[in-house]
């Protein structure tokens, strides 16, 4: 069972993220009185109930991510897979009528088939493909709608999830890097995956740093908040890491919460791997983190040869800063790319000045 403060806390980051309106969770937040169960009042119920309303008013992306917030942080009962359905039943809705050019793939990782969003494939014109995932607690489906973005930059894209998270049926482990090898692999027909980025949140971005450790494929990598080595040793940072962030790890790895640091403290990078990086790396940090130690930036700046950082004072995901942090981290991609179209770059820096400019008024 998740803690209902600590939990409500930590979604409102993931709302603003998906830039729902606070006057819309803020009330439904209000009437949740139990994490358990799919009655009224708890937490599942009252964001599925939320969703359909929008869903029957024809807004249905936005219900999407209203069912997605229900099935927050991972599913645990009926009620949250009720929530993931309803979430991945809306998406695939809004796409069909909306945006027809998002497409699924399937990939195998291992033996397992698992399910991602693309656009902008082309056999007969492939692009450079930039693969975006989310942290421990985001599906697919979050990031979905930033796919035919990306496309018009002149770029395949896909958006995966990690292992244990919404659809993905792998276990998440040390070696869940695989994960973007294989679409690469299962996409290069289509793309020039030669020419491959990571956008890679939170978590996912250790594990892109070891993918491209081992594909020559990946060229640049973008990161917000990525644990690096100090999250996964230090026995007192792991006293302070959220009860949310731990049982979720938990979940995902197939392991106790209370044996959650034991099992994943083999996963740390260490200055050696750190400095055999030889591709861009970007990355987003946030100096009052409750989840990343401020060692793990520390380490990055001391070992990543090409690093470029934007560091927010603000909290894990760096909430407050959502416009500034994803036109920057656009835009880093755009910059990492020998062949990107300057009037893109051009965009993207006039929307981040005035980004920036917003943020100081």
């Amino acid at each position: 069972m998740n803690e209902l403060d600590e939990l409500k806390r930590f979604v409102m980051a993931h709302a603003i993220s998906q830039s729902l309106p606070a006057d819309h969770y803020a009330p439904l937040l209000d009437r949740i009185s139990t994490d358990t169960g799919d009655e009224p009042g708890s937490w599942a119920y009252e964001w599925v109930r939320a969703g359909t309303e929008l869903d029957a008013a024809g807004e249905v992306l936005a219900a999407c991510q209203f069912y997605n917030m229900g099935r927050f942080p991972f599913v645990d009962g009926p009620g949250r897979k009720r929530a993931l359905a309803r979430c991945t039943d809306a998406f695939d809705r809004w796409r069909q009528a909306e945006q027809p050019g998002i497409e699924a793939v399937r990939v195998r990782v291992g033996g397992v088939e698992v399910k991602v969003w693309s656009a902008g494939l082309s056999a007969a014109e492939p692009r450079p493909l930039l693969v975006m995932t989310g942290g421990i607690v985001s599906p697919k489906e979050q990031w979905g709608p930033v796919l035919p973005q990306i496309a018009a930059f002149g770029m395949a894209s896909v958006v995966a999830e990690l292992p244990g998270v919404g659809e993905n049926p792998l276990l998440y482990d040390r070696d869940s890097w695989r994960l973007f090898p294989a679409i690469l692999d299962a996409v290069a027909d289509r793309a020039r995956v030669a020419e491959t980025y990571l956008l890679a949140l939170s978590f996912s971005g250790h594990l892109a740093i070891t993918a491209a450790l081992h594909d020559p494929r990946i060229r640049g990598l973008v990161g917000n908040g990525p644990p690096i080595r100090d999250f996964f040793v230090d026995a007192a940072w792991q006293r302070r890491v959220p009860k949310v962030t731990r049982d979720t790890l938990a979940h995902l790895t197939g392991v106790p919460s209370d044996g959650v640091f034991d099992h994943v403290r083999d996963w740390a990078l260490d200055e050696e791997r750190l400095r055999a990086l030889d591709v861009p790396f970007a990355a987003v940090t946030a100096r009052r983190d409750e989840i990343i130690p401020p060692g793990d930036t520390a380490l990055l700046k001391r070992c990543v040869r090409d690093l470029r950082l934007l560091e927010h004072d603000d909290v894990h995901g760096a909430p407050a800063h959502l416009t500034e942090t994803r036109v920057w981290s656009l835009l880093a991609v755009q910059e990492m790319r020998p062949g990107a179209d300057l009037r893109v770059k051009a965009a993207l820096t006039g929307a981040l000045a005035a980004a920036r400019a917003e943020k100081v008024r």
